[in-house]
């Protein structure tokens, strides 16, 4: 490898496309070597074929042994990568002539505000042309701001995406776990949050190309559709995801427009709007890739309008259901069971009221010590390892670990301490109401009983350990933000034997949506990091096996 550094590292995602790449090399290449940059293609999951192409250009090629995504991908290639500039493209576009002098030019006259550079993209289609509508663009990505630069554009798509090294410093690295659909525009997201700009270069254009069965109606049609499913799942991941209603209502649309204009592209707009209804009904997360997102629930959790006001009538119907069940429980909790020593400790943010939930626990006929702190520099964990370094919970029979953003129950302490004791459990949570914000299905209420065994119990906002477990999962790991060390503890337990569990008879209220006043990259980085050596509960063992029958309730 040459120990000249390089002006700029043209990186390219690819997997198993080496007819489409080859014509992509062919026109980047070239380019390259009259710049002085280096090209990298990042193959996502090993292909002979693609490796052969990559050689006979003279790209650097680097492989994940299966597939990690798109988003895995660009790391990747940032990892291995020695120029200033980074230039993502896809693998199916043919670069016209003069685009990386152009983004170079660019590059060298931004100021450090400018995280990307982006360029025209227009769609190509080869072998069979596709007969366009003048009422809707071309069915594949394309973007064109105009014949002159700009400052500020709204996005520039993967297809032709620069990244500079003074962007990944804004914003961080591209979030793996965001499967093909969003991925570039949650990154970008971020770019933004953080005072960075993307300025668009007009004459570093590209062709995004459709060759041969690809051109046909029926694959661009197919290839909608498979779009649509993780299109929906992204909006849901952000909280925007329409109802099912209105995505029917677009899918109508969009069959409406292709009869009445004989208008092609309307098909496709109409599979990709089925995709989306698909995964509208089928409610479920993408499938997870281990080590990458398999510790992650799938799903953002947030619950709100008209869908929220149906939940907060599930949640009456369910109080009425265990209404029963609850005065008995709080007679037994009242009838004189052993005084437990409870140490509470938890982190205050700025802006938020722990005042309530303070005098519900403190009306516990239990010896409760709260040891709330500020949040200061430094993560949630560092906070709470250096409250139980001052206050010692080896006294305590059980410690809870409280969020600022929850409601308790009325009685709420008595009550779930008799119910985890009662079941045995060593790690325990109180159940979420239905209207609830929560990310994992496995920790909302469920009518019929007290306690639910589990595999899983999260790290917020409210969680129980006993006294049994100190010594194991005490002090805490050094993390920032504890993002899949719930996943770890759900694995320890099954290892030591302890029971884990959800009690349904005590459901609070998490009243602001997961990771909405911080970014959660890096928490998911940082939990990557922290599960690679570790053995963890992924996303489809974080069930419940049965349920605890507690005598009088």
């Amino acid at each position: 490898m040459s120990r000249v550094k390089p002006v700029a590292s043209v990186i390219v995602p690819t997997r198993a496309r080496p007819h489409y790449l080859d014509v992509a090399l062919a026109s980047i290449l070239p380019q390259a070597r009259a710049a002085g940059a280096e090209v990298l293609v990042v193959d996502d999951g090993p292909d002979a074929a693609t490796r052969a192409v990559a050689a006979r250009h003279g790209a650097r090629y680097l492989a994940h042994e299966r597939s990690l995504g798109p988003n895995a991908a660009r790391n990747t290639g940032l990892d291995h990568a020695r120029g200033e500039l980074l230039v993502y493209v896809d693998d199916d576009i043919e670069a016209h002539p003069g685009w990386l002098e152009a983004l170079l030019a660019a590059h060298g006259r931004a100021g450090d505000e400018v995280g990307v550079l982006t360029g025209p993209i227009r769609a190509r289609f080869e072998d069979h042309p596709f007969r366009g509508c003048p009422r809707e663009g071309p069915p594949i990505t394309t973007q064109d701001f105009g014949p002159d630069d700009r400052d500020d554009v709204p996005h520039g798509w993967g297809a032709n995406m620069a990244v500079r090294r003074a962007g990944l410093a804004r914003a961080g690295r591209f979030d793996a776990a965001v499967e093909q659909y969003g991925e570039e525009e949650e990154w970008q997201a971020r770019l933004r949050e953080a005072g960075g700009r993307i300025a668009y270069v007009a004459a570093a254009g590209v062709d995004h190309r459709r060759a041969g069965d690809d051109a046909r109606l029926r694959s661009l049609a197919r290839a909608a559709y498979r779009r649509g499913r993780p299109s929906r799942r992204y909006d849901v991941m952000k909280g925007t995801a329409p109802t099912l209603a209105r995505e029917l209502r677009v899918l109508a649309g969009s069959v409406l427009h292709a009869v009445r204009f004989a208008c092609p592209h309307g098909l496709v707009m109409a599979a990709h709007s089925l995709g989306r209804v698909r995964a509208a009904i089928d409610n479920a997360p993408p499938p997870a890739v281990p080590g990458v997102d398999d510790f992650l629930s799938g799903r953002s959790g947030t619950v709100g309008g008209r869908r929220g006001k149906l939940r907060r009538a599930a949640d009456l119907f369910a109080d009425l259901e265990a209404a029963g069940r609850v005065r008995a429980l709080d007679r037994a909790a009242r009838s004189r069971p052993p005084r437990r020593r409870v140490l509470v400790t938890g982190v205050q943010r700025p802006g938020r009221l722990m005042g309530a939930a303070r005098a519900e626990l403190e009306r516990s006929r239990h010896e409760v010590a709260l040891r709330v702190v500020a949040l200061g520099e430094g993560g949630k964990f560092a906070h709470l390892n250096r409250t139980l370094a001052e206050h010692d919970p080896a006294g305590s029979d059980w410690l809870l670990v409280l969020d600022d953003d929850v409601v308790l129950p009325r009685g709420f302490l008595d009550r779930f301490l008799l119910c985890a004791e009662r079941a045995g459990l060593r790690i325990a949570q109180p159940a979420h109401r239905v209207h609830s914000h929560a990310g994992w299905p496995v920790t909302r209420r469920r009518p019929g009983g007290a306690v639910r065994l589990t595999r899983f119990v999260e790290i917020g906002p409210v969680t129980a350990f006993h006294r049994d477990v100190f010594a194991a999962l005490l002090p805490f790991p050094d993390l920032q933000m504890g993002w899949g060390l719930d996943a770890h503890w759900g694995a320890v337990a099954r290892e030591q034997g302890w029971r884990c569990g959800v009690v349904d008879a005590t459901p609070v209220l998490h009243t602001v949506p997961v990771a909405s006043d911080y970014d959660r990259t890096p928490a998911v980085e940082e939990a990557r990091a922290f599960l690679r050596d570790r053995p963890y509960v992924t996303r489809d063992e974080a069930t419940w096996s049965r349920r605890v029958r507690l005598s009088g309730a």
